[in-house]
């Protein structure tokens, strides 16, 4: 059964203008719609005390403008720019929590592989967004599986470029799991280790040392991976960043995801193998814990990773 689409918001940015969701549309020819030519965000803005803010804005936009570098996107916006243009297009919105998509994509020109002759455009659209990995997975976890799908051998494609056409890969690796019953695959990259989930870093716990797979060209390097692993720093939980089997999946304590859209969700079980207990555990606990304080202002935030939208200017019409 098809899943119902997602709730949609009165205003989208394009390229320094506000129009109306269901303006923001495309020639069936442009370049993204044959060839994957885009790369693009996830972002959260979170309630807090003191007002929405958004997690790690310009650093989710750094990440952005390095993907249109990567596959020659010249983005003619600064960051200073869009970051004023996503508070307002969410002030606009009257939202107090959503998930905000940045889009860069090659429109209506080339016909071919070469993209040159097809026009740069960006777009920032926000919607109401909840647990991405469904209800109730943020408190009792997920069952998942290794999925039969590699990850791409660096210098395939780039894989520290959030881009569009990646994502090919991503949804047969989701795909395959939802149609197995499970929540989520876990991918492995060509050599066989543990490389990421469909749209997800993976973190293990073993013996109290928080374990991650390394940055090793088949994965993306996570906002939400870096944040973890420096509050595990800050919290003490000894942390190592390695080549990761895929039998240590079976044998860890804790298995968990993370991501803007996934935040920190536990997994219960791999392959139908309970993961420890086969209950939420306490190292993932504490970081859950720590990191949702961190994001909805509860907590500290000693490093400014929250944009208050008070404090962002407001976008030109």
């Amino acid at each position: 059964m098809a899943a119902a689409p997602f709730p949609a918001t009165k205003w989208i940015w394009r390229d320094g203008e506000f129009i109306a969701w269901h303006d923001a549309s495309l020639h069936v020819m442009s370049h993204v719609v044959h060839y994957g030519s885009s790369v693009f965000e996830g972002i959260r803005c979170y309630e807090t005390p003191g007002g929405p803010a958004i997690f790690r804005l310009r650093d989710h936009l750094r990440r952005l403008q390095d993907s249109a570098k990567i596959y020659r996107m010249e983005l003619p916006h600064s960051l200073e720019a869009l970051s004023a243009a996503c508070a307002e297009l969410v002030r606009r919105n009257e939202l107090r929590e959503c998930y905000l998509r940045p889009l860069v994509l090659r429109g209506y020109g080339a016909a071919g592989l070469n993209p040159l002759a097809s026009p740069v455009e960006t777009y920032l659209v926000c919607w109401p967004w909840g647990t991405y990995l469904g209800a109730g997975a943020l408190e009792q976890g997920v069952d998942v599986c290794v999925s039969s799908w590699f990850r791409p051998a660096p210098n395939t494609y780039p894989a520290l470029a959030k881009a569009g056409g990646h994502y090919l890969n991503s949804q047969l690796i989701k795909l395959e799991a939802v149609s197995r019953g499970f929540a989520e695959g876990i991918a492995l990259g060509p050599d066989g280790h543990v490389s990421e989930g469909s749209g997800q870093n993976v973190f293990l716990v073993r013996g109290g040392v928080l374990i991650t797979p390394v940055i090793d060209g088949t994965l993306l390097a996570g906002i939400t991976r870096d944040s973890l692993l420096t509050l595990a720093a800050e919290m003490g939980i000894p942390v190592r960043e390695q080549l990761v089997p895929r039998e240590l999946l079976y044998c860890a304590d804790e298995v968990f995801f993370c991501g803007t859209a996934a935040e920190l969700t536990p997994v219960r079980s791999v392959d139908q193998v309970k993961v420890g207990a086969g209950t939420v555990g306490p190292v993932t606990r504490a970081l859950q814990e720590r990191f949702l304080a961190v994001v909805r202002g509860r907590f500290p935030d000693t490093h400014g990773w929250l944009e208050p939208l008070a404090r962002l200017s407001a976008a030109p019409a």
